[in-house]
């Protein structure tokens, strides 16, 4: 509580200071941007049942991925519609996006106040105020993407299509407070109070901690080294109150680097590790900790200014089952994927098109073949064609 306490303290002095300040600022700058995609995935296995979408008896996730999870049909992933304001002093986002990818990315604010499944929250992405303390010194206060991992929901940015598996095990944004410093252009540091991972609405009355610092050790090499560790347990309720808020404690820390070896060629790596406590033997069990982890590994090479190629390499081990990653029964598993994109640029720019192959090999069986049996593999190809403005 006292840091949460120190933390807003901080904002609003900030904030007051930028106020005073206010009538020396210059005018400010309105941008507004967006993309749509869509895709198509076929399936190598060809799996017999259409209900359960290739996973296998226990149904699910048709290609065992959060994003991109049919095959065999098009579909369409996210359209966004982004207006910022940029100024002196304060800027401004508002991130909405629509579509399946925006529901699944967004799904912690699935529940209205009103107590009803859908909402209209499902629709903001990001909606967030930076306030300038200082050209050094800035505070970043309402719901933003996370600052973990390597790869963001935002199709065009990525240069795989498919999102990797770190990246789908969260977490995807927070709601909260962080300030940031710059020390350099070359270094910073980011702290932060959020709510629980993943959820419009706190849990419980404790706050998460987040945190990230970058540095550039030469020109082309960037790093960054983050982390969060919250309370995810639900608070005591008059209908539960033995819950513990000391049940649940979630932690993760993630390193991602990416090194611009020459204009054309880029590596990239992302390796991370979590834990969480929980009650893994059954109702009314101890409480014990589990973790969970993996890396990927990126190599993009730009042919042409128009055409391009990427691999990228991942392994994620859930073997413990702490997250979402299963196999066929629902057990822990894990999963070694290849993923090679051509990135096509055409329509003056506007266009992107993503050509990919996918291979996801699992540590037991997990997706179900034309005969009905099930194996541990499956190749995905497709393309997702992507306009952004």
């Amino acid at each position: 509580m006292k840091k949460a306490i120190l933390l807003i303290s901080s904002f609003f002095l900030g904030f007051a200071a930028q106020a005073q300040d206010s009538t020396s600022a210059s005018s400010g700058k309105f941008t507004f941007s967006g993309y749509m995609d869509t895709y198509y995935f076929g399936n190598f296995n060809n799996p017999k049942s259409q209900s359960n979408l290739g996973l296998g008896p226990s149904g699910g996730v048709g290609n065992a991925r959060a994003f991109d999870q049919r095959a065999g049909q098009f579909g369409i992933g996210l359209i966004q519609a982004k207006a910022a304001y940029t100024s002196e002093k304060v800027d401004a986002v508002m991130d909405l996006t629509f579509g399946p990818f925006s529901d699944l990315g967004n799904y912690g604010n699935n529940i209205s106040p009103l107590g009803t499944p859908g909402s209209t929250a499902l629709a903001i992405k990001q909606a967030y105020i930076v306030f300038k303390a200082t050209d050094k010194l800035s505070f970043t206060a309402g719901q933003f993407g996370t600052h973990i991992g390597y790869e963001v929901i935002d199709a065009p940015v990525n240069y795989n299509y498919s999102l990797s598996n770190l990246f789908n095990n969260g977490p995807f944004y927070h709601i909260g407070l962080k300030a940031q410093y710059a020390f350099s252009d070359r270094a910073s540091l980011m702290v932060g109070l959020v709510n629980n991972v993943d959820n419009l609405n706190d849990n419980n009355k404790k706050k998460g901690l987040i945190g990230q610092f970058f540095f550039a050790p030469v020109s082309g090499w960037n790093v960054y080294l983050n982390a969060i560790v919250s309370n995810e347990a639900s608070a005591p309720t008059s209908t539960t109150p033995s819950v513990s808020a000391d049940d649940a404690s979630y932690q993760l820390y993630d390193l991602t680097t990416t090194y611009q070896i020459t204009s054309k060629f880029l590596l990239g790596l992302n390796a991370a590790t979590g834990s969480q406590k929980g009650d893994y033997q059954g109702a009314g069990g101890p409480a014990t900790s589990k973790s969970w982890g993996g890396y990927a590994i990126y190599g993009n090479y730009a042919f042409t200014d128009k055409f391009g190629l990427g691999a990228r390499y991942e392994m994620f081990d859930n073997k413990n089952g702490v997250r979402a990653l299963t196999d066929a029964t629902g057990a822990g598993a894990s999963v070694n994927s290849i993923t090679i994109t051509g990135n096509i640029t055409a329509g003056g720019g506007h266009v992107l098109l993503k050509p990919e192959l996918r291979i996801d090999s699992y540590s037991a069986d997990k997706f179900e073949k034309n005969d009905g049996s099930l194996t541990k593999s499956q190749t995905t190809l497709g393309m997702a064609a992507i306009f952004k403005f």
